[in-house]
């Protein structure tokens, strides 16, 4: 089993902007949302039906949530990976 297949949001906690890095090891669908604590869905920041394996990283803009705990939710075609990350003024 590999674990090739995770998620790391640095600066967490974080004011307006983190970096979310994310490794695949194979092609495939990848969804990559924002979801509050109630569980409603408050950004997609990637939804890629076919994005390549490897090291990916994208930067996500939070100037419009309230601080807070927030879960970044990482999907593939066959694995869910999630992290808290926390939205502070």
């Amino acid at each position: 089993q590999s674990n090739n297949f995770n998620l790391i949001c640095y600066p967490n906690p974080f004011n307006q902007a983190t970096t979310i890095s994310y490794q695949l090891e194979k092609s495939g669908s990848v969804k990559l949302s924002v979801f509050d604590m109630v569980g409603k869905e408050v950004a997609v920041i990637v939804n890629n039906v076919n994005q390549v394996p490897g090291l990916h990283e994208v930067q996500f803009d939070a100037k419009n949530l309230a601080s807070g705990v927030y879960s970044c939710v990482l999907k593939s075609d066959s694995k869910v990976v999630t992290k808290n990350i926390i939205v502070k003024d």
